[in-house]
């Protein structure tokens, strides 16, 4: 699976994407923000923030709670503002 990382969540990872295998335990966005979080520092400390960060499955706005199942992609970004 590749996930992409976005504005200050980038920044924070030090990645702007990465190719990860979870444990089949990981089945929902959420549990794969925590696994992720596990993985660093990094991640952990972009992952604090949880309502701070939106949430794409294959390039579809997704909640947290949303299944993984057969996902290719998840992106993580903070919420957009226009001006």
């Amino acid at each position: 699976m590749t996930v992409l990382y976005f504005a200050w969540v980038k920044e924070k990872v030090g990645l702007s994407e990465e190719q990860v295998t979870p444990p089949a335990s990981v089945t929902t966005v959420a549990e794969l923000m925590d696994w992720l979080a596990a993985r660093s520092g990094n991640h952990a400390s972009a992952f604090t923030e949880r309502k701070m960060i939106k949430a794409a499955v294959d390039q579809v706005h997704v909640p947290l709670a949303s299944s993984l199942t057969g996902a290719r992609e998840v992106a993580f970004f903070p919420p957009v503002t226009g001006g």
